[in-house]
């Protein structure tokens, strides 16, 4: 027997998504007597004149069944012969597309529906797009309702012309189009002698042998951490699932953002002790030393991976409120949370052409490419590598409901490099403005692109939201770099090590006054910073620095990240 395969079934309203599985489950006989005689009964009040609404099966909100539509998102098991099955019937109304992506996002093969009478409708390739954009690589396109066309080649070839348009368009893994009748069951479980044209097979037979599994031989291991299990002292185990590759004890990984090595010296699976794990696994991992990991770490076999801040991706927008830069949401991606803003709509994709736009706001249901600023560096991958790392969500910090999903495009490669001399590069924004955005309530930053400061370069002391002295240092402890600014130009830039306090006015690499006044200060601040995890520091630049005193937040009401 091949392995579960989960799939979702979409397109547009009415085009017999419900109506689809329902048949495949009645024909399979994969129903108890008791669902078989309520369908018989349900059919006979509804609307098909006593013959039998397959639909019902998966139909099972009041709502749905008075509007003849589906609104929520329907799972189905089952199981044949030969293979195991989970099934998504999603809503195909517009105003429903949210809940459709939910169902998109567990999948590894989507069932698009295509009405024989009116071909690929706006909807279709609207939901065509989203699958592709959830990482769905298989895609089925069931021409239905063929019975109401005559089971007409010509028409079936028209329509397979516009699929194969949009296949090319979304560049899709893998197209298969049959020409079905969900209603009477044409190609449903089982070869149609109306359509001797068609050279393929039945649906449920494609299903049955499609193979979906991906080659995982040069996979690199690595495990979001979901938990820190401290059961007692003598215990220190991290958990999770393993998403990619192979854990062996004896074997040496990475930890990320830490950036330490350890030896695996236990790994159990569930409560048993076991010599090695695999994908799709939930494990606890002991180390042979002291690390700092906590939920939302990574560990893994490679080092490629660094924690960013900033990246971009592509994302459809959920909420009925309408999206604009600057605005302030929660993040979720991998197992990390944390605070994100939107900082610039780079352009709307256009659902039926793919064309890009640019755009200033986005309304529900909409699909943008835009960039993402954390609050708190994390360790994010392209979900073209990585999906559990390139997939995320924004979450609205009030309402707590989910505003959009997405993917990662494009990791920020490299550090941020603010101020370079030979080998010592610090990141920063000292020198760019600060903005409050009062439509949005949020702040925001005017950045400006690429801009790297060297020895000997002038820079601007006084701006719209900051005023520093002529003569200062600027104190980059996580980069342990100190940048001299004298007479408003970088005089020198030398390791932390080497320096020393001088008596004048200190900042750190963002423009914050750290709170100094004499050589014990300095040496105390230092002594703790190197004292304190990096996961904490946050009290501690609460502790040490103050915003006020040479900046101050500007409104402006149309700024604009670029």
């Amino acid at each position: 027997m091949k392995g579960l395969l989960k799939f979702i079934t979409c397109g547009s309203v009415d085009d017999g998504k419900s109506t689809l599985i329902g048949h495949i489950l009645y024909d399979s006989k994969l129903l108890y007597a008791d669902q078989k005689d309520a369908l018989i009964l349900d059919s006979k009040v509804g609307s098909r004149g006593g013959e039998i609404d397959y639909s019902l099966l998966l139909d099972g909100l009041m709502a749905e069944r008075e509007q003849g539509i589906t609104i929520d998102v329907a799972y189905r098991y089952f199981t044949t012969d030969k293979r195991s099955f989970i099934v998504a019937d999603t809503p195909g109304h517009e105003q429903y597309t949210r809940n459709m992506a939910v169902g998109a996002s567990f999948a590894s093969l989507a069932i698009v529906m295509v009405d024989a009478r009116h071909g690929v409708l706006v909807q279709t390739r609207r939901h065509a797009r989203i699958c592709a954009l959830m990482g769905i690589k298989y895609f089925v396109f069931a021409v239905n309702k063929m019975d109401l066309v005559d089971y007409s080649k010509e028409r079936f070839d028209e329509i397979t012309a516009q699929i194969n348009e949009l296949s090319e368009s979304l560049s899709l893994h893998s197209v298969e189009i049959i020409p079905v009748s969900a209603t009477e069951g044409d190609n449903i479980t089982k070869k149609s002698d109306n359509t001797p044209w068609y050279p393929g097979g039945s649906l449920l037979s494609y299903l049955e042998e499609v193979d979906v599994t991906e080659s995982e031989e040069a996979d690199h291991f690595y495990l979001p951490i979901q938990r820190v299990c401290r059961p007692s002292l003598d215990f220190r185990g991290f958990q999770g699932q393993i998403e990619k590759g192979a854990l062996k004890k004896g074997q040496t990984i990475h930890t990320l953002p830490g950036g330490e090595d350890a030896t695996v010296v236990r790994i159990y699976v569930g409560d048993k002790e076991s010599d090695e794990a695999v994908a799709g696994q939930a494990v606890t991992v002991c180390l042979d030393r002291e690390v700092d990991v906590s939920r939302g770490s990574v560990l893994t076999d490679f080092d490629t991976l660094e924690p960013v801040s900033e990246f971009e991706a592509t994302i459809l927008w959920m909420d009925d409120e309408k999206l604009t830069a600057g605005k302030d949401y929660l993040l979720k991606i991998g197992t990390k949370k944390t605070g994100a803003i939107v900082s610039s709509l780079l352009y709307s994709i256009d659902v039926n052409t793919g064309e890009q736009k640019n755009v200033s706001e986005l309304t529900k249901n909409g699909i943008a490419r835009c960039r993402i600023t954390l609050t708190d560096k994390a360790i994010v991958d392209t979900f073209k590598n990585n999906k559990t790392l390139g997939e995320l969500i924004l979450i609205d910090r009030v309402s707590h409901q989910t505003s959009a999903c997405g993917v990662v495009e494009k990791v920020k490669s490299g550090k941020n490099v603010y101020f370079e001399k030979d080998e010592l590069t610090t990141g920063g924004y000292i020198f760019e403005e600060f903005y409050f955005n009062l439509d949005n309530a949020s702040l925001s930053r005017d950045k400006e692109s690429d801009k790297v400061y060297h020895v000997g370069d002038r820079v601007n002391v006084e701006g719209e939201s900051f005023s520093y002295p002529a003569f200062f240092d600027i104190v980059a402890a996580n980069d342990k770099a100190v940048i001299f600014i004298r007479d408003k130009k970088v005089f020198d830039i030398i390791p932390l090590e080497e320096y020393r306090y001088q008596g004048l006015p200190l900042t750190d690499e963002r423009g914050f006054a750290i709170k100094i006044g004499s050589t014990e200060d300095y040496e105390r601040f230092i002594r703790e910073f190197e004292e304190t995890p990096e996961d904490q520091r946050q009290a501690f630049h609460n502790r040490w620095t103050r915003f006020e005193t040479y900046r101050r937040i500007i409104c402006n009401e149309n700024f604009w990240i670029i």
